[in-house]
């Protein structure tokens, strides 16, 4: 009998070993995974966070650009308003010192025809600029669109 015992022993002994053996190299496989897993997702949230930070940057950078541009466009409109103010001064002159109806009439038509062509001019050149900045500022905005979309568009490596 001792050798039977001996050898179930043995029997038992063996498939211990074995099962210790493959749930050792299941749970070796499993940290295996959970680390890839882990690195995936580190690699995503450093990826996500570059990508956050150049459209925070994108974005600062088109704001400067419409500050900028609105103290040009500032600066456009002032200019248009003292020169309207000033023409409005010389022609006030002008009109006093006109000796018949007929050149009160013509100079007030030529005073108001020149204002309204010089406001449509400014208003012109204003809407121009606009576009401008429009355009200046949307490039840094569009430009992290793409970057973005393209980021993102990636399949996630396996």
């Amino acid at each position: 009998m001792s050798d039977k015992f001996a050898a179930a022993t043995k029997s038992i002994e063996d498939a211990v070993a074995t099962a210790k053996q493959n749930l050792e190299g299941l749970v070796k496989a499993q940290q295996e995974q959970v680390e890839k897993a882990s690195a995936q997702i580190r690699k995503s949230y450093d990826d996500l966070s570059v990508l956050a930070k150049g459209n925070v940057d994108a974005v600062v950078k088109s704001s400067a650009i419409v500050a900028k541009g609105a103290e040009e466009a500032g600066k456009q409109v002032a200019a248009f308003t003292q020169s309207s103010l000033e023409k409005s001064v010389s022609n006030g002159k002008a009109l006093l010192a006109v000796k018949t109806i007929q050149e009160l009439i013509e100079l007030q038509n030529a005073y108001a025809k020149a204002s309204f062509d010089a406001f449509v001019t400014e208003s012109t050149k204003l809407q121009e600029l606009s576009v401008k900045i429009a355009n200046e500022a949307l490039a840094p905005l569009n430009e992290r669109v793409n970057v973005t979309v393209e980021t993102l568009g990636k399949p996630v490596a396996a």
